[in-house]
């Protein structure tokens, strides 16, 4: 059984890694004819190798080997490098001992939360006592994750301790779970070329998800689309590759960026899927910075200030950035913040991954942390609902469970579609915390969105308090306008489709909506005693004339009149057929089916031939003929109306 990881080198120049890569992979990872001829690596490089697991037969570690450039002056090209290890093999020569850069590639692996690793104590055979180069090893890393690591010392040109340090990466591996595989597969691109006659190829440490050939794929941050025409890991073809494993794909229709093409691709982009979000230019982070020194080099040890220019290494991506610290104008060794880092050019990242920082001048190592959110805002990032959210992930950054609830309290409602897209955890796994979240009543799920349940009660309670101090104010009012809810709830509903939601979740609880109106399902209008009089005076001339009342302006004269007069209308008591005619309910209905039986006995009639049937008047009988013809009861055709055939 092989267990696929990627294993990365670090430690200071001229200390033996390439060396000790070519020992162990048999691969000279020093691929340009410059790296050659210098001695020194510039870029990274990459080879690999497997290893048995010397306590169990059944199982082999296949481990994908980045080599990276100890030398300050191309540490960009480091962290491009180590952005997803499982395991690091730090090397230190024991006739130099601890120096500056390996201090500093110990910070960087810190920073991007390097699980475990082995150190390889290179140039054994040149101490004169290992055993004390061992021990002062061990005090260099003392407090860092390097603390307990075990230390081999080998001597790699000579064979010396290459199976002892090949046992003790089975070690450090053995109780190491697989690369999560989250269904979001990311290859952060570290080398791009185009083999003649194949196009585009680019490689990457494949982390989060299966990339299968022939599938379609997304070139982030510029949206290209492509598809993956084929996969391979270690130069041999896959149907598809793993996370964990070093990965070529074969890329259809994307061309290689130049200066003069920018929409191509180049090292920093992402190969993933459309699925998982657009990128952004605004990372709310947990930033930290080391309370570790860099020998010889103060400007690690500077204080970060708000408003810095800095660069964030994220991925395989470098970008040009500037730093904003929450709640203090700086910070420094030892401290972490909350912070935000609003870079320059667009970051495909998650919530979850971990970045870099180095200073503008590129010379330091100056922090480094966690993505809380991507996509931030800049004008909520101080606000005290932001702060909240912010520092309930800092405090439990890998929690699906409290990724939820602080969304949901800072945004009360969100889409389950898509919810939680860019974050480092599955689908199944938001889907289950929803599920639960639901269960316990701490959210709603409704019409495909997730509520903040104590939020959703209020805003209930709210509206059903608006609804019914209506009814107390107006109770002749058939009920609240639809548009005046609205209006009262502008402020909490920023998702303008949460108030259709909201509408449906009250006609489930004790509400109705006739036509235009809100009310109370039980309820029912009626005249306040001041115009109860006038109301039955109206009912009273209505239906002593009831083929022919007064028009609206004569049979309601006072305020109080048509008051009473639009009541009635709403009520249903009295029909409204336009501003010089209405009816009494009873008189309306008898009229209405006199005028349908006289079409309905003429198969089709004229106007005139249905006043001649009813005995009507013009002035009653035109509206009521628009009102039928607008119902759908008839249908006009010229100047004969006949019956729809439904009917």
């Amino acid at each position: 059984m092989f267990r696929h990881f990627i294993l990365g080198t670090a430690g200071h120049i001229d200390h033996g890694k390439s060396t000790l890569v070519k020992a162990l992979t048999g691969t000279d990872p020093d691929r340009l004819p410059e790296e050659r001829q210098r001695g020194m690596t510039i870029e990274l490089g990459f080879a690999h190798f497997d290893i048995p697991d010397p306590d169990d037969d059944a199982t082999r570690y296949s481990l994908g080997v980045v080599d990276v450039p100890g030398h300050a002056d191309f540490v960009r090209n480091m962290v491009s490098g180590v952005a997803a290890l499982d395991i690091a093999l730090f090397i230190v020569a024991a006739d130099d001992g601890w120096m500056p850069q390996s201090e500093e590639h110990l910070q960087i692996l810190t920073y991007l939360g390097v699980p475990r690793a082995v150190v390889a104590l290179t140039k054994a055979d040149l101490a004169e006592d290992v055993d004390f180069s061992v021990a002062m090893l061990r005090e260099e890393v003392r407090g860092s994750f390097l603390e307990n690591a075990p230390i081999v010392p080998v001597a790699a040109p000579l064979g010396r301790g290459l199976p002892e340090l090949r046992a003790a990466l089975a070690g450090a591996l053995r109780e190491a779970p697989p690369p999560r595989d989250i269904g979001k597969p990311r290859l952060p691109v570290d080398r791009v070329f185009s083999p003649t006659g194949v196009g585009t190829v680019v490689t990457g440490t494949l982390i989060g998800g299966a990339f299968a050939a022939g599938t379609e794929a997304m070139v982030q941050p510029f949206g290209l689309t492509t598809h993956l025409r084929s996969v391979q890991s270690h130069g041999s073809i896959k149907d598809h590759a793993r996370p964990g494993m070093r990965t070529a794909l074969n890329l259809a229709d994307v061309p290689i960026a130049t200066r003069d093409r920018k929409r191509g691709i180049s090292r920093g982009d992402v190969v993933t899927v459309a699925r998982l979000g657009p990128p952004a230019h605004t990372l709310d982070v947990l930033l930290e910075k080391s309370l570790r020194p860099v020998p010889g080099q103060p400007g690690f040890t500077r204080p970060l200030r708000t408003g810095q220019r800095v660069h964030v290494h994220h991925g395989s991506a470098s970008h040009e950035a500037r730093l904003h610290l929450l709640g203090t104008r700086s910070i420094g060794p030892g401290a972490t913040v909350i912070a935000e880092v609003r870079c320059e050019t667009p970051v495909h990242a998650f919530a979850g991954d971990r970045f870099v920082l180095r200073d503008w001048s590129k010379q330091f190592t100056i922090g480094g942390g966690l993505i809380l959110e991507t996509g931030a805002s800049p004008s909520r990032f101080r606000k005290p609902a932001q702060r909240a959210f912010l520092e309930a992930r800092a405090a439990e950054p890998g929690d699906v469970r409290t990724a939820l609830r602080s969304l949901l309290a800072r945004d009360h409602a969100v889409p389950r579609d898509g919810l939680l897209a860019q974050s480092n955890f599955s689908d199944p796994e938001v889907r289950k915390a929803a599920e639960t979240l639901v269960k316990e009543e701490l959210a709603v799920s409704e019409a495909g969105w997730l509520i903040d349940a104590p939020w959703w009660q209020s805003l209930s309670e709210e509206a059903a308090a608006t609804i019914e101090a209506h009814h107390a104010a107006h109770p002749e009012s058939a009920g609240l306008p639809v548009s005046a809810l609205r209006t009262a709830l502008r402020r909490r509903l920023a998702q303008p489709r949460l108030f259709d939601i909201l509408l449906s979740h009250l006609g489930r609880h004790g509400f109705a909506k006739e036509g235009e109106a809100l009310k109370k399902a039980a309820y029912q209008a009626v005249l306040p005693p001041a115009l109860a009089e006038a109301g039955q005076r109206l009912l009273d001339a209505l239906a002593a004339n009831p083929v022919d009342p007064p028009n609206p302006k004569e049979l309601a004269p006072t305020p109080a009149d048509q008051k009473a007069l639009k009541f009635l209308i709403q009520s249903g008591e009295v029909v409204h057929l336009d501003e010089k005619a209405v009816l009494a309910k009873a008189a309306y209905d008898a009229l209405r089916a006199a005028v349908l039986a006289s079409v309905r006995t003429r198969g089709q009639a004229t106007a005139s031939e249905i006043r001649e049937d009813t005995g009507t008047t013009r002035r009653f009988l035109i509206p009521l003929l628009e009102k039928l013809d607008k119902e759908g009861v008839t249908r006009r055709q010229g100047d004969y109306r006949s019956l729809k055939e439904s009917r």
